[in-house]
Parts: structure tokens; sequence; C-alpha cells
């Protein structure tokens, strides 16, 4: 009997993308990330995504979460958490140790594990150690799961900062003086590292920055003024991280770079300013984030600083073997020279941040830059590459 007259059945149309957003963390910017997600969650285009929240909390827990980016705001000058959000005290989310299966399970003690479904690509909005460091990017190549970003290697670079100083001294980019205090050194005599710091000083001036060596947001962050400064400075960047940097003060103007990675390769926006605050010594976390100093999009530059400051935002980014976007840093000094403070490979990214203010300002709005990253994570394989 002919088919050709019966009824045909419809073709199932295409499953969209899954896509879930791991935000919060165990460091010390794990507000930020969650502020961060929720502006994410806003900007995700649903109609051409599924979309999984999964938090993680302070203690390490990956907890499922309600999917309210409007509760995921600073209010009253504090970050939420993860905590706030998770849909239960003790459930976990686990994602798949086969690289054959993308299938994402939530379990909680006494209950049977359920299935969420397959997850086809991760954006780990997640800001400073155990996220932004190639920790949870190995746990993402073991799985097979593709993921916004930055790879394994680079991930550590960007995060570490003496190493990228090392990596971008070595390709050529011009850095600032610096000296790194690593934990054997306190173990080994305190004095002594501390005499270390003293005598950077005493070479290259008042004041200094001391920092932890793998944060960011500016946490633990202190401009130095004089010796008598010193020993609390060392105390919270300590409390941070046992391997503090400290950074010679540079005289100029703070310019930054985005850099986005389109079909044909990575791409700079126009460069902002960042003038220096009113009310804070320089620009430190409460600047950035809870008093939101605006800076200035796009930067008062020549066309040709313009053009050479995008130049050596690429040249980092292809210098760290950096994937999807990154933010550079720099000091324009007063001899015209640009030189490069760090890069961030998953930058500030409210909409307040510098970073999606830049590329608005290039043409390139939030929701497509969201858009864009998750694309570029869809078309990159894990693994070698």
């Amino acid at each position: 009997m002919s088919t050709e007259n019966l009824p045909q059945s419809p073709e199932q149309p295409p499953r969209k993308p899954r896509v879930a957003v791991v935000f919060g963390g165990r460091s010390s910017e794990h507000g930020i990330s969650v502020v961060t997600a929720g502006a994410v969650l806003k900007a995700i285009d649903r109609t051409k995504y599924d979309v999984l929240p999964i938090g993680i909390t302070q203690d390490g827990r990956w907890a499922l979460t309600a999917d309210e980016p409007d509760r995921m705001a600073i209010s009253d000058r504090r970050t939420p958490s993860v905590d706030q959000l998770a849909e239960s005290t003790e459930g976990g989310v686990v994602l798949p140790v086969d690289p054959a299966s993308r299938e994402v399970v939530y379990s909680e003690p006494g209950s049977v594990p359920k299935a969420l479904g397959e997850v086809d690509v991760v954006f780990p909005v997640l800001h400073g150690p155990y996220g932004e460091d190639g920790t949870l990017q190995g746990l993402l190549e073991l799985s097979g799961v593709p993921y916004v970003g930055s790879g394994v290697l680079a991930s550590a670079v960007g995060q570490d900062k003496e190493y990228m100083k090392r990596v971008f001294t070595s390709f050529g980019l011009k850095v600032g003086p610096y000296v790194v205090i690593r934990p054997r050194e306190w173990g080994r005599d305190e004095a002594a590292a501390r005499k270390k710091i003293v005598d950077f000083a005493g070479e290259h001036g008042w004041p200094l920055f001391v920092k932890p060596a793998r944060a960011g947001s500016s946490i633990g962050i202190t401009k130095v003024d004089d010796l008598s400064g010193l020993d609390e400075a060392i105390a919270e960047a300590r409390r941070h991280d046992p391997k503090i940097l400290v950074e010679a003060a540079l005289t100029g103007r703070e310019i930054e770079c985005g850099v986005l990675e389109f079909e044909d390769g990575p791409r700079a926006s126009l460069p902002a300013e960042i003038p220096p605050p009113d009310t804070h010594a320089y620009y430190d976390f409460e600047a950035k984030y809870i008093d939101s100093t605006p800076g200035i999009v796009p930067a008062p530059l020549t066309d040709e600083e313009t053009a050479e400051v995008r130049r050596l935002a690429v040249e980092a980014f292809d210098a760290a073997s950096c994937e999807g976007l990154v933010r550079a840093d720099f000091f324009l000094t007063e001899d015209g020279e640009f030189v490069i403070n760090e890069i961030n490979t998953m930058p500030g990214f409210t909409p307040i941040s510098m970073y999606p203010q830049m590329w608005q300002a290039t043409g390139v709005s939030y929701p497509e830059l969201v858009d864009r990253l998750v694309q570029a994570a869809l078309r990159r394989p894990t693994g070698l590459r």
C-alpha cells in the first residue's frame, strides 16, 4: 500500500543547545561571580539556548540554584552568595566524568539521583582560584564538555601574576618592576623575605602595591606609602594567598582593552580609561563594584595610541594562548609607552563592568557578547588544540 497520501508525522524540532552557567566558587571573589552570573542569565537568549544555573558554594558544594537573576545583584553594599540561591542545603550537582556522556545528575541524601539532562557547553563565570585558574577548565576537559573562555594553561597563567609577567616579558611585552615572595621564603626566613621587599622599595621608591599573586577584583591589594604600612599590607595579601607580588607604582594613565574571539580570530575593542577615583586611594574593590566608579569609554587617546593598545591587547591574548575573551590592562606612561599590568581571562562581566562597556562602544551589545562567547565555545573541541 502506498504511503504517499498518509499524514506525515512532523519532524521534531532540533534541541536547543543547553548552557550551564556555573558561578560562585571558593575564592574571595565569590560574590562578584554571583553578580556576573545574574547579568549573564538576564542577557542570554532563551529562545536560542536552554539554561541551567549551577552555583558553587564557598565550601565547594555544587548546588542547583534558582534561575532568578534579580536576586543576584549587589544590595545594601553587599554581594549575594550561592547559599542564598541554592534550592537545597544538601543536594549536589555532578558533572559527567565520562567524555561519551554529558548528562548532569542532581542528588540529595536519601533520594534517588535525578538526571538533569545533557549539557552542551559550560559558561564558567567564576573569578579567582578554583574556577578561573585552570582547575575547573581541567575538570571540563576530562568531562569532554566545551566551555567558554581560555583553556587550562592560559587560565593558570592569567591567574598567577608572576608567571603572567614572565610570559609577557618572553614575548617582548613591557611590564613594570616587581618582586615575588613565595610561601617557602616566608617559612624559611620571614625577616629575609620582608627585607627583600624593603630592598625593592629602596631601588624603586614608594609607594608600592602589595598584592596576592593569584587573586583578582583588587581584593587583598594595599597601596603602601611608606615602611610603616608594609607589615599590615603583607598580612592582608597573605590572607588571600601565601604567595605575594609587590609592584612599583607606575606614573601614567590606566587604560583597558577587551579582546573577543570572532570566527576569524581575536579582535580588540575600543579601549577605556580608568580615571583616579575621587574617594579611593586607587581603583580598588569598593571603587569598582560598590561605588561603581565610572570609566571613560572610549578612552581619550590619539588614533595612533588607540591602534597601538588594541594591537598590544591581541598580542597579550596570543602570548598567553588565550581563548574566548580577555581584558588587558595597561599603563600609558608619561613618555607615551604602554606597559602591560595584567590580563583577566574571565574579567568582571556585569553590565557596569568595563569589558562589556568597551564592547558596547565598539558595536557589540551585551546579549550579542554573551552569544558570541557561547558560539565560540561550541565551535571549539575539548582536548589538545
